[in-house]
């Protein structure tokens, strides 16, 4: 098993970041070596900023003509209209994908599609789904690099005492969760299954085989069949005591062993290798009733912003970096992100991996949030609340979705303008 010894959340932490009068493109300046600058922003800091300090150096002694410096950025996306204003931009940022569909439409991003077809890169190198949402219209904003997904983690030591293996289906999912949970008097001592997040309705509903819009993205879809079985699985669960709401705020119960199974992310493997004792496995999503799958993608990619000074040498950055697969093992390595390209993160480092490998499986059908306008405003704003009141019992199933529906139309609407 790997040690992956840096941190791999990628939250915005409290850091020092650089003025925008001094941290945008190099507008054609020069080492002493005569490397062109480049500069890359990001939203990535603390331990973050080594791992792309690491891995531009790595570029920087690949070639002799660019020299690549990272800038940490808090609320980067703002940060870049900002500087667009004030025509001082970076030549390449680390991009949260999803956030293209917004960005790009303000003017932030330059299309990449001359430079795609110039040096016929091969599109279809990467996992498609993550590619989309580098997409606007008939634009490519730029390319992925680093991809996840949230598959099932389970806790060995306690599957093996209770004769389980690692569940493939909600039933039986529920099955272990039940016989793993402990219940003191009343008490809750050690959850069977994690019920906390209701951001992972997306991908219940997909292995109920629902959707989340309708067909032409004008409307949200959750509110149907598909969707109410989700809650009523949810709500089986929750009456058998499996997990309870607020069980392990402030935490971490599946590393201390009071959680036997939950749903996460890559980003886990680097806390959870580093605690001693701790056995654990992790299986790709659980099929729904009908046998079908479900999971979501999210990451990040490589964008050019409008009015980069040194264009060619970002995307000389981008091209090394995405579409030679050694490299991106290789800053998975210092990372433990997974490539978004596919010949990379089907190396030997991931698949020959008992920990990496169900990750890998799961890209396989993995599927990427609706990128239509509004979309994250009907997760954040009506979506996720009502499921949370839905889970705290102040809300029925029924009430939850179509609450979650009357509000999620009308956001989608007003998107529309």
């Amino acid at each position: 098993m790997k040690k992956i010894t840096t941190a791999l959340g990628i939250g915005v932490a409290a850091l020092s970041v650089v003025a925008l009068s001094g941290c945008g493109s190099s507008g054609g300046d020069t080492t002493a070596s005569g490397a062109e600058k480049v500069v890359m922003w990001g939203s990535w800091s603390g331990e973050q900023v080594d791992q792309l300090e690491a891995q531009a150096a790595a570029f920087n002694e690949s070639q002799d003509d660019y020299e690549v410096s990272y800038v940490a950025q808090e609320l980067v996306e703002e940060k870049l209209l900002t500087a667009l204003a004030g025509g001082e931009v970076p030549d390449i940022v680390l991009w949260d994908r999803y956030q293209t569909s917004l960005y790009a439409p303000k003017g932030a991003l330059a299309p990449i599609d001359e430079l795609v077809e110039e040096d016929d890169i091969d599109l279809d190198a990467f996992y498609q789904p993550a590619l989309s949402e580098m997409e606007v219209g008939e634009d490519l904003y730029g390319l992925p690099l680093l991809v996840d997904n949230r598959s099932l983690f389970y806790n060995q030591t306690q599957l093996d005492e209770a004769g389980i293996t690692p569940p493939t289906t909600w039933d039986e999912l529920k099955t272990a969760a039940v016989a793993l949970t402990e219940n003191d008097g009343g008490t809750l001592e050690r959850a069977g299954f994690d019920l906390s997040d209701p951001g992972l309705f997306n991908q219940y509903l997909a292995q109920a085989g629902g959707s989340l819009l309708n067909e032409d993205e004008t409307k949200t879809a959750f509110n149907s069949p598909e969707g109410l079985e989700v809650l009523e699985f949810w709500q089986e669960l929750m009456d058998e005591g499996v997990f309870e709401p607020g069980f392990g705020d402030g935490a971490t119960p599946f590393a201390e062993g009071t959680m036997s199974m939950k749903y996460d992310g890559p980003w886990a493997l680097s806390t959870l290798d580093a605690v001693e004792g701790l056995e654990y496995g992790i299986t790709p999503p659980v099929a729904g009733p009908d046998g079908d799958t479900g999971a979501y993608m999210g990451g990040f990619g490589l964008v050019i912003p409008e009015g980069a000074q040194n264009v060619e040498g970002a995307w000389e950055l981008m091209k090394w970096w995405t579409t030679e697969p050694q490299n991106g093992v290789d800053f998975a390595k210092i990372s433990g992100w997974i490539p978004a390209n596919i010949e990379a993160a089907n190396d030997p480092y991931f698949t020959e991996d008992p920990h990496y490998a169900a990750f890998i499986e799961t890209l396989e059908y993995a599927e990427v949030r609706p990128s239509v306008e509004g979309f994250s405003d009907v997760e954040g704003k009506a979506l996720v609340p009502a499921l949370e009141q839905f889970l705290v019992g102040e809300l029925t199933a029924e009430q939850a979705l179509d609450q979650a529906q009357e509000q999620g139309d009308q956001i989608l609407a007003d998107a529309r303008g």
